[in-house]
């Protein structure tokens, strides 16, 4: 199968016109973006679901690491295709990159196919997972910036109460390994549900073609909410989720700002430029000679709500004016 990836033109224009005027030419250190989802082709395009790419390559510019200057930024993804993460990334790491730089279950992958290359992950849960073994010293070859501490998705479902206050039963579409009685994810959920009087109704959904059977699920039992996980499959399907929300009037939320900007009505996570930028950061220092191991893995430091204020009225709900004041944003 042919391999997703490319680098811009600009960084072999720049290799050849030196070549053409005798001057010596340094190699540029090269980057991979690995992502999960969007495809190649449309890394570059405004959608919510694929401009993800686009600014992690202005977060490594706005950290003076510019494409075909003085570094060659690659996209590979595995195009949704999740099965094909390991062996993409086993083709990442044979072409002999400098650093690799990407998200969720990619960083496992890229650990599973590396201990050599640098990886820069942003990823949630890196100590409780596994992944690193100190936050203040990840050790090996991985660093990265994410959540690491449970309570952001109890505090999601207390943001979506205080939202819709006559809510009383919450469908939470989530994958497979989310949705066991044990998983952190779900002891929290259902914790704070507990706390608030609110059933939950749980829902695996880990390919597209368990959208629609998960749909006519949370119909048919009733739900009159939906919280929805940080997931890549989700974040691929976020308007298709928030259209269904919107559909049923189920008041909605997730932890992705793209999600409101789709129609959901809430969204509470961490704050997209902050977290890049400062991945961007641990890029660069890397490519300046320290190692990923002795850099800590960054605890997030700004977090964003953001409230649709266009999907209340289309819902019939009246967003508390103290939850306004509080939103980062009111689309």
């Amino acid at each position: 199968m042919k391999v997703a990836r490319r680098s811009f033109v600009l960084g072999i224009a720049t290799y050849s016109a030196l070549a053409l005027s005798g001057q010596p030419s340094k190699k540029l250190p090269r980057v991979a973006l690995v992502l999960l989802i969007s495809p190649v082709a449309d890394m570059a395009g405004a959608d919510p679901v694929n401009r993800y790419a686009r600014e992690l390559v202005h977060a490594l510019r706005d950290v003076g690491l510019v494409d075909g200057r003085n570094v060659v930024i690659e996209r590979w993804s595995a195009e949704g295709r999740l099965e094909r993460l390991l062996p993409l990334m086993k083709e990442v790491v044979a072409s002999n990159v400098d650093v690799i730089m990407t998200l969720g279950p990619g960083v496992q992958a890229a650990q599973s196919a590396t201990d050599r290359i640098p990886i820069v992950g942003l990823v949630d849960g890196a100590l409780d997972s596994g992944l690193v073994s100190s936050l203040a010293r990840p050790g090996r070859n991985l660093t990265g910036v994410g959540v690491n501490s449970q309570g952001y998705v109890g505090k999601r479902l207390q943001l979506l109460k205080e939202a819709a206050p006559m809510i009383s039963r919450v469908a939470v579409i989530a994958p497979t390994e989310s949705v066991g009685p044990r998983a952190p994810w779900r002891v929290e959920v259902d914790s704070t549900a507990s706390s608030m009087q609110l059933e939950v109704l749980w829902q695996a959904v880990d390919l597209p073609e368990h959208y629609e059977p998960a749909f006519a699920k949370i119909t048919r039992e009733r739900a009159n909410a939906l919280l929805v996980m940080n997931t890549p499959l989700n974040f691929y399907h976020l308007r298709r989720l928030a259209d269904f929300a919107v559909r049923q009037r189920l008041p909605s939320i997730s932890s992705l700002r793209e999600f409101a900007e789709s129609g959901g009505l809430l969204s509470f996570g961490d704050d997209d430029p902050d977290r890049n930028l400062r991945a961007a950061a641990q890029v660069k220092k890397i490519l300046e000679g320290a190692k990923p191991g002795d850099l800590p893995f960054e605890q997030p430091t700004k977090f964003a709500l953001v409230v649709n204020s266009k999907t209340a009225s289309a819902l019939g709900i009246t967003i508390p004016q103290s939850l306004l004041q509080r939103a980062d944003e009111v689309i």
